[in-house]
């Protein structure tokens, strides 16, 4: 097997793989209610704007119609509730895949692309691979690796390749442009006029911005502990973005943490644990005294 082969396919916990199939799928469901909730709207929008990606004019994707819009929807959220228990992982997850697929085509077709999804794409595409999966399982699975090392590739070409296209389309002058300036003057909060108002702030944070986006890739270089405090820059980075211009990268969040040790984190096990420390603790003091 060659280096590169065991490293895309290392062998991770199949708990692991359980969590984050949970967390993808259940983020899913609060992305169709709470974070684009307009892509229904496209229902009753006029056919004749609907300008399909590349992808949907080769796959000869229909043009949405109210029927349509509305019964993805409503698929989608029973769906992807049901496949973040982990039962029929290959069925539900392929099926829950092709429909966020569409789903994001008639999102996107409309003048608007965001760069957000891609790592989620990659992830709904990857984990039917990854087979059955119980939460708290220290089975060490490869295919179950090789879905969260293709989910993390993506994630940081999420950054690379923004990088790529700010430097392609704004040159090196974008660092030294008024890009963040205008974020803040349209959609800036309390906390962004205050930076605002620093010299030269703002250009430091441009420059800052694509060091960090060139050299996302870095993170494949370092021992988990080091890795585990990028992905919480990772985090903190989008924290102040989302603090300061109110841009939101929910799914590229959720694809992140492919990175984590997810199988550490049982909610489960514990609400069990306390449940029955709990109902212990009750039977003790009923217990009648002699």
């Amino acid at each position: 097997m060659s280096r590169i082969t065991a490293w895309l396919t290392e062998a991770v916990p199949r708990g692991r793989i359980a969590a984050f199939r949970t967390l993808v799928y259940l983020f899913v469901t609060a992305d169709l209610v709470i974070f684009t909730p307009w892509v229904r709207n496209h229902a009753s929008t006029p056919g004749e704007l609907y300008q399909p990606l590349l992808v949907g004019r080769l796959l000869h994707l229909p043009t949405p119609t109210p029927l349509l819009v509305h019964s993805i929807f409503g698929a989608l959220l029973v769906l992807a509730i049901a496949a973040s228990t982990g039962r029929a992982p290959r069925l539900l997850g392929w099926t829950v895949f092709a429909l966020y697929f569409e789903w994001m085509i008639i999102a996107m077709s409309y003048g608007k692309v965001d760069h957000d999804r891609f790592g989620l794409l990659v992830a709904l595409a990857a984990l039917p691979t990854a087979g059955r999966a119980r939460h708290g399982d220290d089975t060490r699975t490869q295919a179950g690796g090789w879905a969260l090392r293709v989910t993390q590739i993506a994630a940081v070409c999420t950054y690379f390749l923004a990088a790529w296209a700010k430097l392609r389309f704004g040159g090196l002058d974008w660092v030294t442009s008024s890009v963040l300036a205008r974020a803040i003057i349209r959609r800036g909060t309390e906390l962004a006029d205050l930076i605002a108002g620093v010299p030269y702030l703002l250009i430091l944070a441009q420059f800052g911005i694509i060091a960090f986006e060139l050299g996302s890739p870095i993170i494949f270089f370092l021992k988990p502990r080091r890795r585990n405090w990028a992905v919480a820059f990772f985090y903190s980075f989008h924290a102040v973005t989302f603090a300061t211009i109110t841009i939101s990268f929910a799914p590229h969040l959720a694809a992140l943490a492919s990175f984590l040790s997810l199988e550490k984190i049982r909610p489960v096990a514990w609400v069990r644990g306390f449940w029955k420390r709990r109902h212990g603790h009750v039977r003790e003091h009923e217990r009648p005294v002699v």
